[in-house]
């Protein structure tokens, strides 16, 4: 719409020529008129602004005078003066709202004008939302506020075109519709820290809503308490205008009555008596008969179980319960609360609210007397002991790995014949799946499923880690499947946690299944990822396969780390491929690589088992330059590889080391070491190592068997070699 139409030309031209010949009514001294000027008093009032010189001009009449001294009053001098009629506090309520109203709509109107007329300076600008405002002011004077709402009802004068009388009702009516948003914006407020919707938002929280539900449920609330009281506000308000609608009426009559002939008769008032009851009252509300007893026992039922839900206040405490509770905060963990509870209890009777602030006190002075005392509580009786109140105690020691204490919490629990719910599995299973439990984990989740709970993702990814950790991890990947039904869209630390544990194991099939339903999901191929295939590929003795991936990943943009060079290393070892691996790092050396101690290591290995102890012990002394530790693996090999070369005391040195930390030690690490000792001739040192596998649980292969019988039979019969 082209707002230079709005408005037409001779009016323009007159506004820019304004010489003082507007009307005298329209600087009459009336409240409305004034009220919608103030937003444009700093431009009126402004000793460069035309309107300026015409309120200088003497030949414009006097009430003009009284008009600019309305103006530029404040609320306090409305207020304190006596020569203006204030009007009741409704009027006032409505000079503010118009007040507000005009603000805006002079906002607006004004970056339209400024679009319109960019050739307009602002002295003109003013002037014409000076005539627009006057013609709102008289429209809103037929009936307020409300009568800008609609489509235009008004008569514009003959300087408006229908397309500006357009435009203002439609900006009157975006300001009234914002103006109404604010108010009860406003109001919302009010009503969303209102104790009422409070103590909801706490019971939601208590019984287990969390986030975006509890946060839709307490508007929901507030604004179901604002139409409530809204609706009452429209009743009182009806009643106030039926009231003083009667009045009006009352008053307006003298109190008599004229007959027929017209003489007037005295109007006293008839007295009206209701005819005597018989029987009961009886209430029906939609044909249900509320005059029934057995809504008395509703009731009383309903007022119970209020008392239950409202929040109370606890007891106050003074004396010897003050003395008590001070005894009970100041207990070291070692000592026994029972006694000094007994007499808690007995001095101050408590109720569960008494209970609960007590246990919140001890939790903030000691956490572990916190639990014992909460432990102990729990068989009270007045203390209301629900679900919620076993599982924060179980999750409490959970989050500690104290296994025992949550076990022990959990068969009170199930003696009391209460059982767990979805918080308290889902619990459970993070518990057990942390502790390497396998077994109780899978009770706890079939549990959570026989009672009808679904599990969330917090489960499912605790479960997953279970198998994980307990070496199964297909089992883990029919959950992911499971989880992709549901439209549960499992984290990349899951995707990645299947993806090591099958390229650990060697399983090539398992570990492309999750790189490809990794992309399938939108995690792009990573660093990491591409080293976990390398290595999957390396351990199943294909290192054709593991250098394509390994070229895929510098495709993609990846610079290969230590770790990974090592694993692709570590494939060509399972082939002996070694000009193929030298001639690879001599390529990522040329491109900046630098190998790094897990490289060394696996190349250590190899030349040890070449025994190529001298290329060996160079690449064990550029370990040591890079201020690395060597690996707790390396051992094994230099073990390995020295006693099978003979050198005693070096093979010893490294035995001393391993047998130091042999709880790190695996049992294919043990059978190397011993088929390197037999090879060497320490058949004894070997014997003694089998020993020790044995003690740790171990059972040796047959292979290792035979050869440890061979080798004490030959020995027997020719001394080893020291």
């Amino acid at each position: 719409m082209n707002l230079k139409r709005l408005v037409s030309k001779d009016t323009i031209d007159n506004l820019s020529r304004l010489n003082g010949r507007l009307s005298t009514p329209y600087f009459s001294n009336h409240r409305n008129l004034s009220t919608i000027v103030a937003p444009l008093l700093p431009y009126i009032c402004s000793p460069k602004s035309h309107y300026y010189n015409l309120l200088q001009n003497p030949r414009i009449p006097s009430p003009r005078l009284s008009f600019i001294r309305y103006i530029h009053s404040n609320r306090e001098t409305k207020l304190i003066s006596s020569s203006v009629d204030l009007g009741t506090d409704m009027e006032e309520e409505e000079d503010e709202s118009i007040n507000e109203f005009l603000s805006r709509f002079v906002w607006i109107m004004r970056k339209k004008m400024v679009e319109a007329y960019p050739d307009c300076d602002k002295q003109t600008i003013d002037s014409m939302l000076v005539i627009l405002v006057e013609k709102v002011v008289s429209e809103m004077e037929k009936g307020g506020l409300q009568h800008m709402r609609g489509s235009a009802v008004g008569t514009p004068s003959q300087d408006f075109s229908e397309d500006l009388w357009k435009t203002v009702w439609e900006v009157s009516n975006s300001v009234l519709d914002d103006m109404e948003k604010a108010r009860k914006k406003e109001k919302m407020k009010g009503f969303l820290q209102s104790e009422e919707v409070k103590v909801m938002t706490r019971f939601a929280g208590e019984v287990g809503i969390r986030g975006d539900l509890l946060k839709e449920l307490r508007f929901k609330w507030a604004r179901e308490k604002m139409e409530e009281r809204e609706f009452y506000e429209d009743l009182e308000r009806m009643r106030k205008e039926a009231q003083a609608q009667e009045k009006e009426e009352a008053e307006g009559k003298d109190g008599t009555v004229m007959d027929e002939e017209g003489v007037g008769m005295d109007n006293k008032p008839k007295v009206v008596t209701l005819p005597k009851r018989h029987g009961k009252i009886k209430y029906k509300i939609y044909g249900l008969d509320l005059s029934d007893s057995k809504w008395t026992e509703v009731a009383d039922k309903i007022h119970e179980s209020e008392e239950v839900l409202w929040p109370q206040e606890p007891k106050p405490i003074s004396g010897k319960c003050k003395l008590a509770t001070e005894k009970i905060l100041s207990l070291k963990e070692e000592e026994d609360p029972s006694p000094l509870l007994a007499e808690w209890k007995e001095l101050i009777q408590p109720s569960r609210i008494d209970w609960i602030t007590l246990l919140d006190r001890l939790q903030e002075k000691n956490t572990q007397l916190y639990l014992k005392v909460s432990e102990l509580v729990l068989s009270e009786k007045s203390f209301q002991t629900s679900i919620r109140d076993y599982s924060k105690l179980i999750e409490a020691h959970a989050k500690e790995n104290r296994l025992e204490d949550a076990d022990r919490i959990l068969k009170k629990m199930n003696e009391n014949g209460i059982q767990p719910d979805l918080l308290t599995a889902a619990v459970l299973v993070h518990m057990y799946s942390k502790a390497g439990d396998l077994n109780r984990a899978k009770e706890a989740f079939e549990s959570l499923r026989s009672h009808g709970f679904q599990p969330n993702m917090k489960v499912y990814n605790s479960m997953i880690m279970a198998y994980v950790h307990d070496g199964q991890p297909k089992l883990g990947e029919t959950l992911i499947r499971e989880m992709e039904t549901r439209d549960i869209k499992p984290s990349r630390e899951i995707y990645i946690a299947l993806l090591r544990s099958y390229a650990r194991r060697g399983d090539v099939s398992g570990a492309g299944r999750i790189a490809t339903t990794m992309q399938f999901a939108g995690f792009q191929p990573t660093l990491e990822t591409c080293t976990l295939l390398v290595e999957a590929y390396g351990l199943a003795g294909d290192p054709d396969q593991a250098r394509t991936n390994f070229d895929y990943m510098l495709k993609l943009g990846h610079k290969p780390d230590d770790s990974c060079t090592a694993s692709m290393i570590a494939a060509y070892e399972k082939k002996n491929l070694l000009d193929k691996a030298l001639s690879l790092l001599l390529q990522l050396e040329k491109d900046g690589f630098e190998p790094g101690p897990a490289t060394y290591t696996v190349l250590v290995d190899w030349l040890g088992k070449l025994q190529l102890i001298d290329e060996a012990e160079q690449l064990l002394g550029k370990i040591s330059e890079q201020g690395e530790v060597p690996p707790f693996k390396l051992q094994v090999s230099l073990c390995d590889m020295y006693a099978r070369a003979g050198v005693e005391k070096k093979a010893l040195q490294a035995l001393g080391v391993l047998e130091s930390r042999e709880e790190e030690m695996e049992p294919g690490d043990f059978e190397r070491i011993i088929n390197g000792l037999i090879a060497g001739g320490f058949v004894k040192d070997a014997v003694r190592v089998h020993g020790r596998m044995e003690g740790r649980g171990y059972t040796a292969s047959e292979q290792l068997k035979v050869a440890l019988m061979a080798s004490e039979a030959f020995s027997r019969k020719r001394p080893t070699p020291r």
